[in-house]
């Protein structure tokens, strides 16, 4: 404090003069000459925990307390220089790194463990003579399983070669081998295995396993072969090579909902408006390079998922542009929605040469629900082509939105609950479990 202060404790070290002043009743200490000490100034604080400072202003103890202290260090260089420390953000990746992260096929090599040996021993005991044998078998080698969880949404964290965990020999007195550990291949919801180009496995539930490798059979020792006619045998086998298989997974999204349509349409800018995904925007075509799944949450505690899957081209069931790489997103998806850039000219021809690529990629496919959005409605010259839109698809579903702007969002996300609540009524039909994310 800057004023007089006769009945305050003074700084360790102050000098004598202070002292002096005190007793005068002069004035004492100031904010400027306590900072001239130095950069750390021991002050006098009370046992009981009153800080000296808070918040950067001095707050000195009664003399009343002087007897009751005990010195702690203070430093006052950094006060001025402080800031309060905030949590991190997470640092959003770009479409490079997530498209480094994400990866939807993977060449996998699979080895069952091996099993273990069989023991060729014989019971050896004071006063015995034929104990007999004892050899045990050895362990089963461990299996190589996958397992699906749903929090893994890419192929990445998987390897190019898994070896199951061998089982161990046998060994005397009649003790068995221990079996080897089954080995865990975590992948996500969606993956297919295909071996020699043919599907072996579809993995779409959580928590459903497939055993890619079986471990190999333990030895028998030579207790196993004892028998009436052998009753010293002298045989014990090995243990049999695990299971070697070439596999191939391939990830296809597990989305109720697939966005289809040519680069630069603005799906990646609509998925953006209507759920809490964040894929790259650009004014450049093939922004997105790998499919983006977002959630939308409805009041009753539904949840749809939409896949923005990346811009086709003509000629993308030859494996022109991104190919067929991403066409396989759109095999799992219940529903369709097409995404037509109502600025060009004849935007009708657009939903006419995606249905062409979906129907030779797989037939059938351009066939299953859907509905036509038409994106850009904010643009002069889309009121006069949405006009035409009209006039040319008057039986699809055709709803004018706005990607930028959100304009006309409501209506889609109410038109989304009709086709999925659509998607849960065919599937009770059919006795079967509907997908829910």
């Amino acid at each position: 404090q800057t004023g007089p202060c006769p009945q305050w404790v003074w700084p360790v070290g102050a000098p004598p003069q202070w002292m002096k002043r005190v007793h005068l009743g002069q004035p004492a200490m100031f904010i400027s000459q306590i900072l001239s000490l130095g950069k750390r100034v021991p002050l006098k604080t009370s046992v009981e925990g009153v800080s000296l400072c808070q918040h950067g202003t001095w707050n000195l103890l009664p003399f009343s307390h002087a007897n009751n202290t005990s010195v702690r260090n203070f430093t006052t260089s950094g006060l001025k220089y402080t800031k309060t420390q905030g949590i991190r953000k997470k640092k959003e990746l770009s479409e490079k790194k997530l498209t480094r992260y994400f990866v939807d096929q993977r060449k996998v090599t699979v080895f069952g463990g091996r099993g273990g040996d069989g023991t060729c021993t014989f019971h050896s005991e004071p006063r015995k003579e034929f104990g007999g044998p004892d050899g045990g078998n050895g362990g089963d080698g461990g299996h190589v399983i996958l397992k699906v969880a749903r929090q893994i949404k890419s192929l990445s964290t998987v390897m190019s070669i898994y070896r199951g965990n061998n089982g161990d020999s046998g060994g005397s007195k009649n003790c068995y081998g221990r079996n080897g550990a089954q080995t865990y291949v975590m992948v996500p919801l969606g993956t297919v295995v295909k071996e020699d180009g043919r599907i072996v496995a579809d993995l779409s539930s959580h928590g459903e396993e497939y055993v890619v490798a079986y471990g190999g059979l333990g030895g028998k020792g030579n207790r196993f072969f004892l028998s009436n006619e052998n009753r010293a045998p002298m045989t014990a086998t090995p243990g049999d090579p695990g299971q070697q298989r070439a596999l191939q997974l391939e990830l296809r999204t597990m989305a109720h909902a697939g966005m289809v349509g040519f680069p630069n349409a603005g799906k990646s800018s609509l998925l953006r408006a209507i759920s809490n995904a964040r894929p790259a925007v650009a004014d450049y075509p093939f922004t997105t390079l790998n499919p983006h799944v977002g959630v939308i949450h409805y009041q009753d505690f539904e949840q749809i998922a939409v896949a923005d899957i990346p811009g086709i081209i003509r000629g993308a069931h030859r494996n022109k542009g991104l190919g067929i790489s991403f066409l396989r997103h759109i095999e799992r998806c219940r529903f369709l929605l097409f995404v037509l850039d109502l600025s060009t000219p004849e935007p009708w021809q657009q939903l006419e040469d995606l249905k062409y690529e979906l129907e030779q990629y797989e037939r059938g496919l351009s066939k299953r629900p859907f509905c036509v959005i038409a994106n850009k409605i904010d643009l002069p010259e889309s009121k006069s082509n949405f006009a035409l839109l009209r006039e040319k698809l008057k039986q699809c579903v055709i709803i004018p939105v706005s990607a930028l702007t959100g304009a006309n969002v409501e209506e889609l996300l109410m038109h989304l609950r009709e086709l999925y609540d659509g998607y849960l009524e065919s599937t009770q039909i059919k006795g079967c479990v509907p997908v829910k994310w």
